[in-house]
């Protein structure tokens, strides 16, 4: 799986990277179906909005957007959401 994170009127920290990347932990399951994810931090005047975009190797690919006042909050809520995405698109291949 190839993985992207940047910023947009945002500068990464280390931590933030760190977090990102611990909680991509939960769809690990899932790497052998995803080809790339791309996770893009913006930050607006009333909080953040994290983005991403995931192409699995059977040609789909989703979008999941958040917005939030809390950074973390916004990409946990991102994390859970991209979850649900990659869940549902590995049960769809599996019962075809």
């Amino acid at each position: 799986m190839n993985f992207e994170l940047k910023g947009v009127h945002y500068d990464l920290s280390d931590a933030t990277k760190e977090f990102i990347e611990k909680k991509l932990e939960r769809i690990a399951f899932a790497n052998e179906y995803i080809i790339d994810l791309q996770i893009t931090i913006t930050k607006n005047k009333p909080g953040y909005s994290v983005e991403s975009n995931v192409n699995f190797r059977w040609g789909h690919s989703s979008h999941v957007g958040t917005q939030s006042h809390e950074l973390y909050e916004a990409i946990e809520l991102m994390i859970d959401k991209l979850e649900h995405v990659v869940r549902k698109e590995k049960k769809k291949v599996r019962e075809h």
